[in-house]
């Protein structure tokens, strides 16, 4: 069905550019290429003042039948509402998710901080004694030793 609106759409639209180019305005249009400016092959199809009224009702209908058709399709190409509603329920349940993996995460993490606050520390400092000795000698006031003469 879209298929078949989609080219009866295309037929519409090359119609109502067709029939806006043979309609005559002020310089005489496409009509008076053709012999409709003075006389001739263009007044004997048409008539003499009947070209602007066939060619403006034709106009109109095809216009018309354009702006339907594009809000049919429109509306055809846009997604139903069971998929909007199938992706907002996936969006509740992705942040539900994640809000349940940010307290496992807050959960571990105080875990950790009490494993660590009851460990002692022994980590070696950048200057290659341990971080206890690196403080008792700024408690005392010297500076820390550097183990990397040459």
């Amino acid at each position: 069905m879209f298929t078949f609106l989609s080219v009866v759409y295309v037929i519409v639209c090359l119609f109502l550019i067709l029939v806006v180019l043979l309609q005559s305005g002020k310089g005489g249009g496409m009509g008076a290429a053709f012999g409709g400016g003075a006389g001739g092959a263009g007044q004997q199809v048409f008539g003499g003042a009947g070209a602007g009224n066939i060619l403006t009702k034709l106009t109109a209908g095809s216009a018309a039948l354009f702006m339907i058709l594009s809000a049919t399709l429109a509306y055809m190409s846009s997604p139903s509402d069971g998929s909007l509603e199938a992706a907002g329920e996936r969006a509740n349940a992705e942040i539900a998710g994640q809000a349940s993996d940010d307290e496992d995460e807050a959960s571990d993490d105080a875990a950790d901080e009490a494993s660590a606050a009851d460990a002692p520390a022994t980590e070696e400092s950048p200057q290659g004694g341990s971080d206890e000795a690196a403080s008792e000698e700024a408690a005392a006031g010297e500076a820390p030793a550097d183990d990397d003469d040459e």
